[in-house]
């Protein structure tokens, strides 16, 4: 029986504003705090490169194949896949494929909030003197206070999923693009500000630039390492015992954040290319996105490790770069309170930018198959996500003892479930999907590709170079998190 779903007929005002939109769900978190610092750490400029060829072969053609399925579709991600699967006479079953990512989004959403909440209280701290001067090491005391005080973060959690649902609410136009048209070229600007900032306020922008792009191939495919009473333990090749071994753990880092930076398995490439203009190009679209994503981290990494240098900090990733290291950083330095403000203003934009992208699926299933209006969806969606990341706000503090999922608190198990099972496992099904069981002619028409050649190269890396990659990087991942 052919579900009962209305399609869309409101599309993006200009290819452009998709481009905006896309670069704004892959443009997170991820891009400020792993990306620069997994580029310096695994060989400057030839780990970018091992990146840009996994992109290229993994995130591109996953890429277009979210945005070809959702246009051809005009309508949410789950009732895309199944309608289409049943266009090319296969099961309607791949819906569920669907209904995996924007369940995925969901549970993505319901901690990334909460996290989202300490970049909008560092704004505020920053911004009103709290860190000037701050002694060395208090800024990590700080921190815990945070993410200690439950009350603080519902605050803030609830304060961002506020915002995120006032720009969803508000439609397509009104609310998404209007925004992303705000969001983006705002987050541009502000990353060259801090570029700027990076260069004239401090003397280690020299040492950043070597850090990020020196191409040293070494890092990028060997490690050093030697026994020492039986453990193997990592040194430096002049050391006597020290031995080169081959590794694939930067490899797997380039392979997973260009499919993870993108967005995608998630269904919200499917959701917003469901607007794009017929007229625009995919392959030349997807490409452009792809461009300002990577361009995004690579300035952050330049902003941001000059002044990490010049305070005399060793680089590290994730919220101790972000949240401890250049809090103290900013506290210390010439106009520090200014620009520390921006910058923690700069990665709420970021955040904010991927939050409406996570919604936006759920949120157009509800008002396309139930004929929900979308205020009520909106509320009724946030609601949800809000609800379920009161988990996430006390597994810092009041339930940080309590693990019931496999040893992992509730803020835990949501990541590893969406990074390491669920998203990995949307994209390779996406790509065997594209690939496999959409028909022929669908796709050619739906692409638009002058050179047949290069069709044929994006289904062969949909096929099979994407999925094996996906799977390759999906069982690694868990057998290292095991």
């Amino acid at each position: 029986m052919a579900e009962s779903t209305a399609s869309t007929s409101a599309t993006w005002a200009t290819r452009w504003t998709f481009i905006l939109a896309a670069t704004g769900s892959a443009v997170g978190l991820g891009n400020i705090w792993k990306f620069p610092f997994i580029t310096g750490e695994y060989g400057g400029g030839a780990f970018v490169l091992v990146y840009l060829l996994c992109v290229a072969f993994i995130g591109l053609p996953i890429l277009m194949s979210e945005a070809l399925i959702g246009r051809h579709a005009r309508c949410n991600p789950i009732s895309a896949m199944s309608n289409l699967a049943a266009e090319s006479g296969k099961t309607r079953a791949w819906g569920l494929v669907g209904w995996m990512g924007v369940l995925a989004g969901f549970f993505i959403l319901s901690f990334y909030s909460v996290v989202a909440g300490w970049a909008l209280d560092y704004t505020l701290e920053i911004g009103r003197g709290t860190f000037n001067n701050v002694a060395s090491g208090s800024t990590g005391k700080m921190f815990e206070d945070l993410i200690g005080d439950p009350k603080r973060l519902m605050i803030w959690h609830t304060l961002f999923m506020v915002i995120t649902a006032f720009i969803i609410a508000r439609g397509i136009h009104k609310g998404l693009e209007s925004s992303v048209r705000i969001m983006m070229p705002t987050l541009f600007l502000l990353l060259v500000v801090m570029v700027v900032y990076a260069v004239f306020k401090t003397d280690k922008f020299a040492d950043g630039l070597k850090f990020l792009f020196a191409f040293d191939i070494e890092k990028t495919f060997f490690t050093y390492e030697k026994v020492v009473d039986g453990a193997v333990t990592a040194c430096k090749w002049a050391e006597a015992g020290c031995d080169k071994v081959f590794t694939s753990k930067p490899l797997i880092a380039a392979m997973g954040h260009a499919f993870f930076t993108l967005s995608l398995g998630m269904g919200a490439i499917m959701a917003y290319g469901a607007y794009m203009p017929k007229q625009a190009n995919i392959a030349s679209t997807a490409i452009t996105i792809v461009f300002f994503d990577t361009v995004v981290a690579l300035l952050a990494g330049m902003a941001i490790f000059p002044i990490v240098f010049a305070n005399g900090m060793e680089p590290s990733s994730g919220p101790g770069l972000l949240f401890i290291s250049l809090p103290q950083a900013f506290g210390n330095m010439p106009f520090g309170q200014v620009f520390g403000c921006l910058f923690f203003f700069l990665v709420t934009i970021a955040a904010l930018s991927s939050a409406i992208s996570l919604i936006e699926p759920a949120v157009a299933y509800l008002t396309q198959r139930f004929s929900v209006g979308r205020v009520t969806a909106t509320i009724g969606f946030s609601f949800l996500v809000w609800f379920l990341g009161i988990g996430s706000v006390l597994s810092f503090n009041e339930w940080a003892d309590v693990k019931p999922f496999f040893g992992r608190t509730v803020f835990d198990f949501l990541d590893y479930l969406t990074a390491n099972i669920m998203l990995p496992l949307g994209g390779m099904l996406i790509a065997i999907y594209a690939g496999w069981a959409l028909k022929r002619s669908l796709v050619l028409n739906e692409l638009a590709l002058k050179n047949l050649l290069y069709f044929n190269l994006w289904r062969a890396t949909s096929r099979v170079i994407a999925p094996v990659a996906v799977f390759v990087v999906f069982i690694v991942t868990l057998i290292q998190s095991l």
